[in-house]
Parts: structure tokens; C-alpha cells; sequence
């Protein structure tokens, strides 16, 4: 547990830093906006490995990850209807759209339907621990934008186009991850073809 733990504290400070644009800019000025940009990355990348390590080791070592509720096989079809809505999400947060427009915050709306999905069907302190966080985190997080200054001048409205594109993307990654992808990447095969 402690890896995760610790992957996750260090993530959630790191991410804590932009919500304050004080902060932010006041270390953004001492070091330079290049090596602040960067040690921001580094710091996130080397968090995400420990929040992975840590919730891959809950899941193999054996009475190190307690189950404290057993999930009802329906909240399996919930958490496929949130996925849908958070890859397309996940995908507007990368193409200037009317539905990135719509959304606001279209990565955050993505983390909050993706932790809930994964919070319904997983009952073990890890999973609770994880996709906890990241749906308070994100929740928080959505919250402190309305208190932030806007970060620039809106972007200019996106044709139809460009949301067919966000959708259509959207639906690919949906369905890369239901039938190969969350078994390749994360070890737990969705969709099963064997007969």
C-alpha cells in the first residue's frame, strides 16, 4: 500500500500547485517557466510509476488488499455507459470542439465518469483507495477553476467537423480499450473471446 500511497501524494501535491496561481506563478518567476514545466512532468511521470507499481502490487501479493464490498455484476453495465461519455471526454480535452466548449473542463469531467466507473465495480481497499482520490481530486479540482483567473482568451468555436472527430475518437478508444487494450495495458481483460 505504501508505494500507492505515496504515488498518490505525490501526484495530488504536484496538482495541488496549478490551483493556486499564485503559487504557481511565484514558482513559475524563481526557477523559470521551462524547469518549472519540467520538473512538473518529471514529478508526474515518476507518480504515476509509483501509483501503478504500488496498485499492481496490491493486486497480485495475497492478504494485502482486503475486499470490503463485493460489487452486484450489474454495476459492470454502469461502468461500461460511464466509460462511454469519459473517452470521448478524455479525447475533447485534445481537439478544440463545440463539445470541449461545452464541457469546460472536458479532462476533468473524463478523470470524475472514469473513477466512478472503476469505483462501482471494484470493492478492494486498493481500487477504493485509487480511483477514490482521483474522483475527489477531480471533483476539487473543478471546483478551485471558478476561482482561478482564465488562463487566455477562449478559443475560437470549432466547426462540426472537429466534433465528428471527438466522437468518432472517442468510440475508437472506447472500444480499443473494451476489447484489447484494458486486458494489454492493465492486465484485466474486459471482453473475453474465448469460447
Amino acid at each position: 500500500m505504501l508505494p500507492l500511497m505515496l504515488g498518490l501524494l505525490l501526484f495530488f501535491a504536484i496538482h495541488l500547485v496549478p490551483t493556486s496561481p499564485s503559487l504557481r506563478q511565484g514558482l513559475a518567476e524563481r526557477f523559470g517557466e521551462p524547469a518549472y514545466k519540467i520538473a512538473f512532468s518529471v514529478l508526474s511521470v515518476v507518480a504515476l510509476a509509483l501509483i501503478v507499481l504500488g496498485y499492481h502490487k496490491l493486486q497480485v501479493m495475497p492478504g494485502k488488499n482486503p475486499v470490503l464490498w463485493d460489487p452486484p455484476s450489474w454495476t459492470r453495465h454502469i461502468a461500461f455507459l460511464l466509460m462511454l461519455p469519459a473517452m470521448i471526454l478524455l479525447v475533447a480535452a485534445c481537439i478544440p470542439s463545440r463539445i470541449r466548449t461545452a464541457a469546460k473542463h472536458p479532462m476533468l469531467a473524463a478523470i470524475k465518469f472514469w473513477a466512478l466507473a472503476h469505483l462501482l465495480v471494484n470493492g478492494d481497499l486498493g481500487s477504493i483507495v485509487l480511483f477514490g482520490s482521483f474522483l475527489a481530486f477531480a471533483v476539487y479540482d473543478r471546483i478551485s477553476v471558478k476561482r482561478r483567473p482564465a488562463a487566455g482568451p477562449p478559443a475560437s468555436p470549432a466547426g462540426a467537423l472537429n466534433d465528428i472527430l471527438v466522437v468518432v475518437g472517442g468510440l475508437a478508444l472506447y472500444a480499443f480499450m473494451m476489447f484489447w487494450g484494458h486486458g494489454a495495458l492493465i492486465g484485466v481483460p474486459i471482453v473475453s473471446f474465448a469460447p
